[in-house]
């Protein structure tokens, strides 16, 4: 980011400078325990902390200065405290500042699976050409946004952010900061149902970050997706839509499956294209498909998309795969809903594999009154499936392996209390040549399994524990 005055500070946060205020702020951070020298901490309160508590060990760890309530009466230990009114509102109030003195060109990316990927994707291409910022993790919500807002370096040309939701409103109100020129939208899905209730209040949450764009913006959409004419009945702004079988400005001209390439129709200029396929799956696929839309529209020269693909790295735990003695193991379980456990499934089964193919599975979090349905209807197709067993973790993921049992599923299925104990079950199953696929929500925290396959004497063949992005 780029260095902030300690006048901007108090004037964009709206707060008063108490002790000699530092010369100026080069980061921000909600995090005590690991606050870069010389930053500004927020001392946010949540239902389960209070930042107000470890204000002292982060100017003792190098905060040069707090953003702190009122309130607050601790001790500065001789730096400088910013006494506003609510520090929650503070620091979204100063990533507003923030923002529109860089003043980017904003793309918020909203969806129901597959924002981070595209993300990843877009910010590799634009980079080639631009200075681009961008999301850091799946910082997607309230206290996420500003601080991603805040990290941006002040040449940057784009900004590439995530918009998260898991309860109506929060689209627009994370909108509401941004305020994004481009909008994309991945997908429509079955995700945070508890809080929706369906998808078609899903789409109408999604559609709200399309509704924020200005007449002069653009819309991505997926011409293929269920709410289309709906999503794109939400926007003043000029539409450009992707597809696999629909007419779109964007069209995969070559099966989604294709091993390792995949040409792409542009029928704005009738030039058919040959991009990598850096992530395997139909559905990454699409995700390409969006991503280059987006560099198109930018600008970008198809050369140029396909040096920034041959710099993209994934992120972790989305399909991340490592050889563990002989065994392939694939890691895709940063989160999970029908939608994405089902591409997930259809990609591994595409994998090549000499030996056996082995699930370990955890609940589908946030889907409400639909869970018990979803979990047995993934249980009930899995029966008919070519695998060679399944472990399951967690009381919805349970449903999963007694439906299977009731469909007579012909595999090993194991019902796990935990993913320790689920590892152990991997590890007494699998031999060399297989492959394992964890996927479940990220509260289940089934990257433990490898730890257990790993603690079992199965060490990684490279001392140095290199893990690959993808698996052929």
């Amino acid at each position: 980011m780029a260095r902030m005055t300690a006048e901007q500070v108090a004037a964009w946060s709206g707060g008063t400078w108490l002790g000699q205020p530092p010369a100026g702020v080069d980061a921000v951070s909600t995090d005590s325990r690991s606050v870069p020298p010389g930053a500004l901490y927020v001392a946010l309160k949540g239902d389960r902390f209070d930042g107000h508590d470890f204000v002292e060990a982060a100017l003792q760890g190098g905060a040069s200065s707090a953003v702190v309530a009122e309130s607050f009466n601790g001790s500065a230990c001789g730096s400088a405290l910013l006494r506003v009114a609510d520090t929650h509102l503070a620091l979204r109030d100063l990533a507003a500042g923030y923002r529109a003195a860089v003043a980017p060109r904003a793309i918020g990316i909203t969806g129901s699976v597959g924002k981070s990927t595209v993300k990843e994707l877009l910010a590799a291409m634009l980079s080639r050409r631009y200075v681009t910022a961008s999301t850091r993790g799946n910082w997607n919500n309230d206290i996420g946004l500003p601080l991603s807002l805040l990290a941006m370096e002040p040449e940057a040309t784009y900004g590439v952010f995530e918009v998260g939701s898991n309860h109506p409103g929060e689209i627009a109100d994370l909108c509401s900061l941004l305020k994004p020129d481009w909008g994309v939208v991945t997908n429509i899905g079955p995700s945070h149902l508890e809080f929706f209730g369906s998808k078609a209040a899903v789409a109408s949450e999604k559609g709200d970050l399309l509704a924020a764009l200005p007449p002069e913006g653009v819309a991505f959409l997926d011409a293929d997706g269920d709410f289309y004419d709906e999503l794109r009945g939400r926007t003043s702004a000029r539409v450009v839509s992707v597809a696999f079988e629909q007419s779109a400005d964007l069209v995969a001209a070559t099966p989604a499956t294709a091993s390792d390439s995949v040409v792409i129709e542009d029928r704005r200029s009738g030039e058919p294209v040959e991009l990598p396929r850096v992530l395997p799956g139909a559905h990454q696929v699409r995700n390409l498909l969006m991503a280059a839309a987006v560099a198109c529209e930018a600008g970008l020269a198809w050369g140029e998309i396909r040096d920034g693909l041959a710099c993209f790295e994934p992120m972790p735990m989305r399909w991340s795969c490592r050889e563990i003695d002989g065994v392939q193991v694939v890691n895709d379980a940063y989160n999970a809903n029908p939608v994405s456990m089902d591409a997930a499934l259809q990609t591994f089964r595409e994998m090549p594999v000499a030996g056996k193919r082995w699930l370990v599975l955890g609940d589908m979090l946030e889907l409400g009154e639909t869970a018990a349905e979803a979990h047995a209807a993934l249980g009930r197709r899995l029966a008919g499936g070519d695998w060679a067993g399944v472990a399951v973790v967690g009381s919805l993921a349970a449903g999963i392996a007694e439906s299977a049992r009731r469909s007579d599923a012909a595999m090993e299925l194991a019902t796990c209390a935990t993913a320790e104990e689920a590892g152990e079950w991997a590890s007494a199953h699998l031999s060399a040549g297989d492959a394992l696929l964890l996927k479940g929500s990220r509260g289940m925290h089934l990257e433990t399994v490898i730890d257990v396959i790993e603690d079992a004497g199965k060490g990684m063949d490279d001392a140095s524990g290199t893990q690959t992005d993808t698996c052929s």
